[in-house]
């Protein structure tokens, strides 16, 4: 195996455990148990002038 084959299967390997991580995440996560992401109340930030 060349150098330059080593180095494109070190790259598929790296691409395949980054997208099995992700999907791994999505598969596994239950929303029930996890915190709401909100933002900022609805409130008047801004003081008139």
């Amino acid at each position: 195996m060349s150098p330059q084959q080593r180095t494109l299967v070190m790259i598929l390997v790296f691409v395949a455990l980054i997208v099995g991580s992700f999907i791994w995440f999505i598969v596994t996560w239950d929303a029930g148990r996890e915190e709401p992401v909100t933002s900022l109340p609805s409130t008047n930030l801004v003081q008139p002038a």
